[in-house]
């Protein structure tokens, strides 16, 4: 029998969907799951098999037999169902050591956070209704006050994420204007969007001054002109250009405007209200040193170092507030109540700064103690011990966590981590075993080892961790490495 002659063979036996929807009918597995997913399901796993057929991939005859064939379907769909009903955005632990992680949903939010939302989005609210006039409210007044409060500036107000900030701002201040800002602080945030880009997208026209290095306070005034319509300054949060270097500062930048009645506004990218330097970190620029410098305007994101939800938070001058919230963008970039609820329960944190760096688990995270974290990996060390498994080797390491989100880009934080190699298993295999698990917990490679580092590991989720170990074991024990 030729190839093509087998392949229409094994093509023929495979069943209907009606086949296996008669097949599955009691099957407990799939009483709770629609109609219309079975259907899909169905189909997708028979196409798959007619492609590995057609694509002359090696399956047995003996595989296609009746029985074994329905069989062998029904197993493949128990998990190509168990994939389609799966939440796609789900909780996963991240032991990469990186506490702003982008790709795993930057900040953590408080427990009064997650509190306030749960309170909030269940029930109406006041979201945009004025309960002491009864008349119609505006959606900032809920944080503009706190913002206030805690950044000493006359205004705030919030959209959708920082680089709709520096949009809206762009738009607002400078459309058809020159905007002067220094080559060296023309940076590239994730996603490859750039500021050049943003300004371009406002309106507003790039007058690039100064070089790449160095940038004085008088290519700064040589540019201005009577087109121009505003000072940025940009605080280059996620890149850090050393050796030769000259900038200039924020105060400087602010006497500059006032003198010419120029506004100026600053982007701190990964804002903070707090000192780190305090705290034994880098120092970064805080809203409210921007703020006491005279900046008309500054504008900052809500879920990098500020621990909050996503948001791009805009304080400053009323004069200059006042037109940015008329600005029709604003309605694009607004955000919604449960962002707004996440932000306000976040804001009133930051009143008592002890309170802020306990509750907020990225200052948290941030701040803590080489000691606490070695205690959770002795504990991880512990349960991971208790497997009993000689196949599992086990290493504790001193390395180095990174704040992440843009922040501090040079900044290393010293940490515990726990190294983990399984006999006959690569450091790729364990990665993909444990990224694949539910719960999924991401880690890093090092050495050929396996690296979670638990500065940002919960001390709740080492259980889970071991968990996972214990499962990759098993599966090695009954499939093989691999």
């Amino acid at each position: 029998m030729s190839i093509c002659e087998k392949q229409q063979a094994l093509l023929r036996k495979l069943p209907g969907v009606d086949i296996i929807l008669a097949k599955i009918q009691d099957d407990n597995d799939f009483f709770q799951i629609p109609k219309s997913v079975l259907v899909n399901s169905i189909r997708s796993v028979i196409e798959g098999l007619r492609t590995a057929i057609v694509g002359g991939q090696e399956i047995s005859e003996k595989n296609f037999s009746e029985s074994l064939e329905i069989n062998s379907i029904v197993e493949k769909l128990k998990i190509w169902v168990n994939q389609v009903m799966t939440l796609n955005l789900r909780p996963v632990i991240n032991a990469t050591g990186v506490v702003v992680h982008t790709n795993l949903g930057r900040s953590l939010l408080s427990t009064d956070a997650v509190d306030h939302i749960l309170s909030v989005s269940g029930r109406y609210s006041n979201l945009e209704f004025d309960l002491s006039t009864g008349k119609r409210g505006i959606r900032y007044s809920c944080v503009e006050d706190i913002l206030c409060e805690i950044s000493g500036a006359e205004a705030a107000m919030v959209v959708n994420n920082n680089a709709a900030a520096v949009l809206l701002c762009l738009d607002t201040i400078a459309k058809d204007h020159e905007v002067i800002v220094s080559r060296g602080e023309l940076v590239e945030i994730g996603g490859s969007f750039r500021i050049p880009d943003v300004m371009a997208k406002s309106g507003a026209i790039l007058k690039e001054v100064g070089t790449t290095n160095r940038t004085h306070l008088k290519d700064y005034e040589n540019a201005i002109a009577t087109s121009t319509g505003l000072l940025l300054k940009v605080h280059t949060s996620n890149y850090s250009v050393v050796g030769f270097t000259a900038s200039v500062s924020l105060k400087d930048i602010v006497e500059l405007g006032m003198r010419y009645q120029i506004p100026v506004m600053e982007d701190l990218g990964s804002g903070t209200f707090i000192d780190f330097s305090r705290y034994g970190l880098s120092k970064e620029p805080t809203v409210q040193e921007s703020i006491a410098a005279g900046t008309d305007v500054v504008t900052f994101s809500g879920d990098k170092l500020l621990g909050g939800p996503q948001g791009g938070i805009i304080v400053g001058k009323k004069n200059i507030l006042d037109k940015i919230k008329k600005n029709p963008l604003t309605r694009a970039l607004r955000i919604d109540k449960l962002t707004l609820a996440s932000l306000e329960s976040t804001l009133r944190l930051y009143r008592d700064e002890e309170k802020a760096i306990q509750s907020i688990p990225t200052l948290r995270m941030l701040t803590t103690s080489f000691a606490t974290i070695e205690k959770k990996a002795f504990i991880l060390e512990k349960e991971l011990k208790t497997l009993n498994d000689s196949r599992l080797r086990i290493y504790l390491k001193n390395l180095s966590s990174c704040v992440g989100g843009g922040a501090l880009p040079l900044l290393g934080l010293p940490s515990k981590c726990v190294g983990i190699k399984v006999e006959e298993m690569t450091a790729n295999h364990i990665e993909t075993f444990m990224r694949m698990h539910t719960p999924a917990i991401i880690g890093r490679i090092e050495d050929d080892l396996f690296i979670m580092d638990l500065r940002t590991v919960e001390e709740d989720e080492i259980p889970a961790v071991t968990g996972a170990v214990a499962d990759m074991l098993e599966s090695v024990t009954n499939n093989g490495p691999g």
